[in-house]
């Protein structure tokens, strides 16, 4: 008899590609998607269970599948069907109650994994220059997503202690991104215009959709030799961004602005629907936020197909042409350096990944593309434009 996997937040598009790919496991036998609202996207051959988590009967969901393997994707920042933030709150934290006392009572359960975010870590100005899974942030998150986030692993946390016989693995994802993902900050970088909070120039990591259905399918499954995939992880791509290099990449100009007039941009924003620019995503898109990965790495034994330069430029290149497309301008910048010094450039001075002067990657001119380790002040060290390394911590990127 195979496993039996139900799977929460089928409905999205997230859901959906993790249900397909699971359909295609060979020890599963049946795979139950689970989810308040009807499916746009192709679920497969899986049965399809119209249901509300904040309701008692998901217990009997669960019970009358008698799933061995639940893996709950309905945390999320933003509403279907029109709904509101108020009920996207209730599905976050009401609906991981209900889901975790019905599984609380099944027999049959061996393994939850529960999607979460790095936003568990908020962004503040004196925040570590990277996070790992054990650091404590320096204030909790005062709302939004990011709360809902540290409510639900505190949840995830009591049931791992009541249930100790149930593999529980909590994933946290850094920003994800992908040709069709719809999130607050892929809106934010469909801007023709990208507001900025002028004198930050924050770090970003981004993690590929492909990338988070691989994860998943990992954890979902028995641990490989040498592996264990219980517990809490990172996960994110390799590298940053910054949100100047980002910008640059999509072909966006920046207008940097002093933070109050940020903060009411973002109000202005949300009201006319143009991008849901929460605080979350101001204080993010202000200090930005690195994760450690090494224990994705060393202990999960997962390593992402796509670095967060990679992740980024798939985006982007689905996005289309921005007001300033990078190949254009990056032209236009060697045109006018050849004329003023009688030299080419030697480096992508707009990207910093080489491309246009025919270097190697991540020593442009920027630099600050290429792989990156923990610097003297705890930051990452890139390359500088004569190939030494140079630091870009927390308080240098501002």
């Amino acid at each position: 008899m195979g496993r039996i996997v139900l799977v929460t937040g089928a409905a999205r598009r997230l859901g959906s590609l993790y249900v397909r790919r699971m359909l295609r496991e060979p020890d599963v036998e049946r795979v139950v998607a689970v989810d308040a609202v009807t499916p746009e996207h192709d679920l497969g051959e899986a049965v399809f269970v119209r249901a509300d988590i904040r309701q008692p009967a998901i217990g009997r969901v669960l019970a009358e599948h008698r799933a061995d393997t639940v893996v709950h994707l309905d945390v999320t920042g933003t509403a279907l069907a029109g709904g509101n933030r108020s009920s996207v709150k209730e599905t976050n934290v009401i609906g991981t109650m209900q889901l975790l006392g019905a599984c609380q009572k099944s027999p049959a359960l061996r393994r939850l994994v529960v999607k979460s975010s790095t936003t568990v870590y908020g962004s503040a100005p004196r925040d570590p220059a990277v996070f790992r899974e054990t650091t404590a942030p320096k204030a909790l998150p005062s709302g939004g997503f990011a709360k809902d986030a540290v409510e639900v692993e505190g949840y995830v946390r009591g049931f791992a202690r009541r249930r100790p016989d149930v593999a529980v693995c909590v994933l946290r994802f850094a920003n994800i991104l992908g040709p069709g993902v719809e999130t607050p900050l892929a809106s934010y970088f469909r801007l023709p215009v990208l507001p900025t909070v002028l004198g930050y120039d924050p770090r970003l990591q981004f993690v590929h959709e492909d990338d988070v259905t691989d994860v998943l399918l990992r954890a979902s499954r028995e641990p490989e030799p040498g592996t264990l995939n219980n517990g809490t992880f990172n996960i994110a791509g390799d590298g940053v961004l910054t949100l100047s290099q980002c910008a640059r990449r999509v072909g966006r100009p920046t207008a940097p602005v002093l933070l109050p007039a940020v903060t009411l941009t973002g109000s202005l924003m949300r009201t006319l629907g143009l991008s849901d620019f929460s605080p979350e995503q101001i204080r993010l898109l202000t200090h930005g936020r690195v994760v450690d990965t090494r224990q994705m790495r060393e202990v999960l034994g997962f390593h992402p197909r796509h670095s967060t330069a990679e992740t980024f430029a798939d985006f982007a290149s689905a996005t289309g042409p921005g007001l300033l497309p990078p190949d254009l301008l990056a032209a236009a910048v060697g045109r006018l350096t050849e004329a003023v010094t009688g030299h080419g450039v030697t480096g992508d001075g707009l990207t910093g990944d080489g491309v246009a002067g025919g270097g190697p990657p991540g020593e442009g001119a920027t630099g600050d593309a290429g792989p990156w380790e923990p610097g003297p002040g705890g930051g990452p060290v890139g390359r500088g434009p004569g190939g030494g390394r140079r630091s870009t911590s927390t308080q240098a990127t501002r």
